[in-house]
């Protein structure tokens, strides 16, 4: 089938829009159906996986967006990306791998895991967007649980929290509740 229009309206909203779109979302807004998107897509993911193309169609979190190639970011992050004052501490990035690979978690879980209070990191990285409260866990006062966003997935170039990279017996433990 000959989509040339299709995929040029297609590349022409994943290019104005600057988060990750779903299928759903870009039908209404082209005006395509799902199975031709899907078609578009496809072709869209194969057309940018050449070397000559600085770009490529990343999905995250259910969603499609055109992001720079992830071998040419590492050039081009200093200037394009988020600057030294969006780093993470070394503190920050511990609570964030243990709300990623435990989650839902309350403060207090955080907290036993850590071995350290924790309010400040938790409130860095719901202020950053890449943990939100997730629910209440059924227990008596009813403390809030924390889970990674999509924000967290777009930054670390995830699909979903099970890409996250498997760890290893030793890591495993170092994220289990000790109580």
């Amino acid at each position: 089938m000959n989509l040339i229009q299709e995929r040029s309206i297609v590349e022409a909203a994943l290019f104005l829009e600057s988060d990750p779109v779903t299928i759903q979302h870009l039908s209404k807004v082209t005006g395509l159906s799902r199975d031709v998107l899907k078609e578009v897509l496809d072709e869209l993911g194969k057309h940018y996986a050449g070397e000559e193309h600085g770009i490529e169609l990343t999905e995250v979190h259910g969603g499609y967006i055109l992001a720079a190639k992830e071998g040419l970011w590492e050039n081009l992050k200093e200037h394009y990306g988020k600057k030294n004052e969006d780093k993470l501490s070394r503190a920050a990035m511990e609570t964030l791998s243990i709300i990623a690979y435990s989650q839902p978690l309350t403060k207090a879980e955080i907290e036993n895991i850590r071995g350290v209070s924790s309010d400040g990191m938790i409130r860095l990285l719901v202020k950053r967007g890449l943990i939100r409260e997730v629910g209440k866990k059924d227990v008596p006062g009813k403390p809030l649980q924390y889970g990674t966003s999509k924000e967290f997935l777009k930054l670390f170039r995830l699909k979903s929290i099970s890409d996250l990279p498997k760890l290893d017996e030793v890591e495993q433990k170092r994220f289990e509740l000790n109580g």
